[in-house]
């Protein structure tokens, strides 16, 4: 079996959601760092085409196809949930992305 590595694109199984949760099937970027792996339990952020421009989302271009990556609808998701590795998101946006986990989570 194939360990999802950080920074990687994984066609993941949202549902079942609750709320404003982002739904469905869809692309999404491992964040988590690989020491925390090994329980194969998985931060990730999803991809969407669909929602609007805001700060805390990152710009990219990804297999062609113009979307933005979610950093504001981070989740932990369990190895059973990440069904197909996709590819390897942009390293620059990669970066943008950890660079607003960052603000996210800094003091007010």
């Amino acid at each position: 079996m194939v360990r999802p590595a950080r920074g990687e694109v994984w066609l993941t199984r949202l549902d079942p959601t609750e709320g404003s949760e982002i739904r469905k099937t869809r692309p999404c970027v491992i964040v988590s760092p690989e020491r925390l792996s090994h329980h194969d339990i998985y931060m990730i952020a999803p991809l969407s085409s669909g929602d609007a421009k805001a700060r805390f989302r990152v710009e990219t271009v990804f297999q062609g196809r113009a979307g933005r990556v979610l950093p504001d609808q981070l989740r932990t998701v369990s190895r059973g949930r990440l069904l197909q590795r996709l590819g390897v998101l942009d390293v620059g946006d990669f970066d943008q992305v950890l660079g607003i986990l960052r603000l996210m989570f800094e003091p007010d």
